[in-house]
């Protein structure tokens, strides 16, 4: 039999452009099939954005999953999707429901792969924003964050593969197409000791797209597609978008003006009209954690949808103006709004929590200095935890939170009662638009035809969340379609290219 080194020197590889979670997907699934990648890293590190991802990946029902009855997420994701898939036209609406299908019937099975397959811990599950039941899985105590354990773990794994190759430093700058067919790609490969000199290559190949979005490219696609949103902090780098490569060869695009804010990136209090900011995981307020106004008063059932969170941001916290912002030369746009954790919401969130304070992001405190408001709002609470009344606001669930839950309040909470506190505001966060892809991802051209020999995953993609997307969904669309891609890639390597002596 050949083997996989001299394969390599005579058969052209499958062709992964990003190294986020959707192309290590993608290129775990072709190595699976004996398949040569190579896989193209723009940046001078592997794992995108993926590898910061905090809250978990969304899968219903698993055996992790504390209700095991789990059947409403292909409802809740729906939901959230909201006008864009409602008023879509039948032919489209039917199109985004199969991508909806498909994401929350696979699921389970992505949960699985990792855990099972990939020997990744993923047996916390918490109840995010917009799910009607806990599904979104991280590590237990002492793992790392879910992004940071996934990634790392595909990596070591692909790194041990005859069949994948990784180059970082390498921008993609042409999709090559000839007739009706992708045959490669041109890209800028980094070379010299520091790395600034440029060499062009090409590779010939299948291809797997898996760049990622816009929301970092502030002054082209972002500013295109979303000029009001100038100004507003970030939790991504600085990085054009690459969806023009995939039109370039005919791609459609869809939904690239909704783009979504979380509500709470952290300001850091040493540098804190910085543009980048680091992400408050979802998981502190599906924990318990609440929203504070800077004048102490609740103001948002804190399990609603992204988008409605950060509205109400908008509407009922204080505006940091500009004119607030001159003295420090910045012209970013943030709102004054705390999270607050009691101590077994903070223990329950230990994984993240003591990132966060070591970058003094969060602090230990006492709720005295947040003032006697806070104080009044979250006796308040402990009221609603416990059962006594409804929460005006709506909130469903509320994870860890113990704090005055049960007997007298006025006892158990005082102005001397522990929290932890971090100032947090909007940040542009995620992209829901992107190329057109039907549920075997399959990138599709104007008229809805597949282009031949071309994929695409995860956030590069648009049509499957819609108005919002829900957190936890993001690794798990890189895991469901990327693998989806790897296999739809493989079988075409296998009828298309040579034969590759499996």
């Amino acid at each position: 039999m050949t083997t996989p080194s001299v394969l390599l020197s005579q058969t052209p590889p499958v062709i992964v452009v990003g190294s986020g979670l959707a192309g290590l997907a993608a290129a775990s699934q072709l190595i699976s099939h004996n398949i040569p990648v190579q896989l193209l890293e723009r940046a001078p590190k592997p794992g995108g954005n993926s590898i910061k991802a905090s809250s978990g990946i969304n899968g219903a029902p698993t055996r992790f999953q504390p209700v095991s009855n789990d059947v409403a997420f292909y409802s809740d994701t729906v939901k959230s999707a909201g006008s864009a898939l409602a008023s879509a036209a039948a032919e489209e609406r039917a199109r985004r429901e199969r991508l909806i299908s498909t994401l929350t019937n696979s699921s389970a099975d992505a949960v699985y792969w990792l855990t099972d397959e990939k020997g990744i811990d993923l047996s916390k599950v918490a109840q995010l924003g917009g799910h009607s039941v806990p599904r979104t899985h991280r590590g237990g105590p002492g793992q790392k964050p879910p992004g940071a354990s996934i990634v790392g773990s595909l990596l070591e794994l692909l790194g041990k593969s005859p069949y994948f190759t990784l180059r970082t430093g390498s921008r993609v700058t042409r999709v090559l197409r000839e007739s009706d067919e992708v045959l490669g790609v041109e890209y800028e490969r980094s070379v010299g000791e520091d790395g600034k000199e440029k060499q062009k290559e090409s590779l010939k190949g299948p291809v797997v797209f898996a760049s990622g979005g816009f929301a970092g490219d502030a002054h082209g696609m972002l500013a295109q597609y979303r000029p009001d949103l100038a100004g507003f902090p970030t939790t991504n780098e600085a990085r054009e978008g690459s969806q023009p490569l995939l039109t370039g060869v005919g791609a459609d695009l869809l939904d690239m003006d909704r783009v979504q804010v979380h509500p709470t990136g952290f300001i850091d209090p040493n540098d804190s009209w910085a543009l980048a900011k680091i992400l408050a995981a979802e998981m502190l307020r599906g924990e318990g954690g609440i929203l504070l106004t800077g004048e102490g008063k609740r103001f948002v059932n804190e399990l609603d949808t992204r988008d409605k969170v950060t509205d109400a941001v908008l509407r009922s916290a204080k505006s940091l103006t500009k004119d607030e912002t001159t003295a420090t030369g910045s012209a970013t746009r943030q709102w004054d709004v705390t999270l607050v954790l009691d101590e077994s919401t903070a223990e329950a969130t230990s994984s993240h929590l003591g990132f966060y304070k070591w970058k003094g992001l969060v602090k230990k405190t006492t709720i005295g200095e947040l003032g006697p408001a806070a104080l009044e709002t979250i006796r308040a609470y402990a009221d609603i935890v416990s059962g006594e009344k409804p929460d005006p606001l709506g909130r469903p669930a509320f994870g860890s939170w113990s704090l005055g839950k049960g007997g007298d309040k006025e006892k158990d909470i005082t102005a001397d009662s522990v929290v932890y506190i971090g100032k947090v505001t909007p940040v542009v966060h995620f992209t829901m638009g992107g190329v057109a892809i039907d549920e075997h991802s399959q990138v599709l051209d104007t008229r809805g035809v597949p282009i031949k020999g071309l994929w695409a995953a995860g956030e590069i993609t648009g049509g499957l969340h819609g108005n919002n997307r829900l957190g936890g969904s993001s690794l798990l669309e890189c895991v469901v379609f990327g693998r989806i891609a790897g296999d739809g890639a493989a079988e075409f390597y296998k009828k298309h290219y040579r034969n590759t002596g499996n």
